[in-house]
């Protein structure tokens, strides 16, 4: 087992990755106490290490962590089965804050009033 402290992590990430996929694991200290482990998802011996990932994106997503976007990458999905996904489980797409889904919902109103509006 290797340890990195916070500063190390900063200024070169790759080396703590490659360590946590030759070793069981990197303990990262902040400030002489244990703060995180670096864990390869590889090593652990997940037998279905794509239902793992596709569920922590899902848990992300819905914490409001990571944007759909960034979760259908981490999951290796095509957004649009990504947001099928989301959508499938009750989890709401148009995001968490209540200003901006109430403003996209305004846009759409616009968007609509304008396509049904005659042709002068």
């Amino acid at each position: 087992m290797q340890t990195v402290n916070i500063r190390q992590l900063k200024a070169n990430p790759s080396t703590a990755l490659a360590a946590a996929r030759q070793e069981d694991m990197v303990v990262v200290m902040n400030r002489d106490h244990p703060q995180a482990l670096l864990v390869d998802l590889q090593r652990l011996g997940l037998p279905n290490l794509p239902a793992v990932r596709v569920a922590l994106a899902v848990s992300l997503y819905r914490s409001g962590a990571v944007s759909a976007g960034f979760s259908a990458r981490m999951a290796d999905k095509p957004l649009a089965e990504m947001l099928k996904l989301l959508s499938s489980q009750g989890i709401p797409l148009s995001g968490h804050d209540k200003a901006a889904a109430e403003e996209a919902c305004a846009e759409m109103r616009s968007a609509r009033d304008w396509l049904v509006k005659p042709a002068s």
